[in-house]
């Protein structure tokens, strides 16, 4: 068998130990660690994670000190991967991520906010707690499609998590994201939908060659002034701008 056809396996192989690696340090060191440990510790195993499946990423634009509430469009698992490797960040995921086994662990070791997007009395919940994590100075992302896309546009923004941002004017920092391999200006590897598996996604991603996660960091937006929904169709359409220009002339 050709080194080609093995390095699936093996990349496979290296994130398996990879994440018994996560659960060795979610398990043992994060207990005696405070929040700025925990964050540089994901930061650096989301960067290596990045390398065993083979991903790189190249970014332009700069994220903002301080608190920051970052949107972004999302197209797969790997999204949040991406994103920590460029700054560490907590995340609003929903909540079915945290049934997923060892990974919903990880991912909620990590500081994850989860959400039921099924319950919309739910949100104002989550609402509370993004607010709160801003005001204490915390960088939270989100993805307000609110389920994932095939990268080549941008689905609807839910706007109602906004609100926290607007409550606490904190500024809100868009992320366009698109990934590109050897053979499309858009990969079809990366994208995680429908009723593909996590697995079969896994696969797809560590099968594909140079795949390339573009990431393009949008100028802060003060939120005040804005009405919720307002400000969901402004980060809106500056994203799909962005990967509208990007797949034609490479984005990032």
């Amino acid at each position: 068998m050709s080194v080609g056809r093995l390095r699936p396996v093996i990349r496979l192989l290296h994130c398996g130990l990879h994440i018994v690696r996560a659960v060795l340090i979610c398990a043992l060191i994060f207990p005696f660690s405070d929040a700025a440990a925990r964050m540089a510790h994901v930061e650096r195993w989301c960067r290596r994670t990045l390398t065993v499946l083979g991903i790189e990423v190249r970014r332009s634009g700069t994220p903002n000190e301080g608190a920051t509430l970052f949107v972004a469009n999302h197209v797969s698992w790997i999204d949040i991967l991406v994103m920590m490797s460029v700054r560490p960040m907590r995340f609003v995921s929903k909540s079915d991520v945290r049934s997923w086994p060892v990974i919903g662990w990880l991912v909620a070791c990590g500081g994850t906010l989860f959400i039921e997007r099924k319950r919309r009395s739910d949100a104002l919940r989550v609402v509370h707690l993004v607010a709160e994590a801003l005001r204490a100075g915390d960088q939270i992302a989100m993805f307000p499609e609110g389920t994932t896309s095939d990268g080549r546009g941008v689905l609807p923004f839910h706007a109602n998590l906004l609100q926290a941002a607007i409550a606490t004017s904190v500024p809100v920092q868009a992320i366009a994201l698109r990934f590109a391999d050897a053979r499309e200006p858009v990969s079809a590897a990366a994208a995680y939908i429908g009723d593909m598996t996590l697995m079969q996604s896994l696969w797809a991603v560590v099968s594909a060659r140079d795949l390339t996660a573009h990431v393009v960091v949008l100028p802060g937006l003060s939120p005040q002034g804005f009405e919720r929904r307002a400000l969901a169709e402004r980060l809106r359409a500056d994203i799909a701008t962005k990967l509208e220009h990007g797949a034609d002339e490479g984005l990032g």
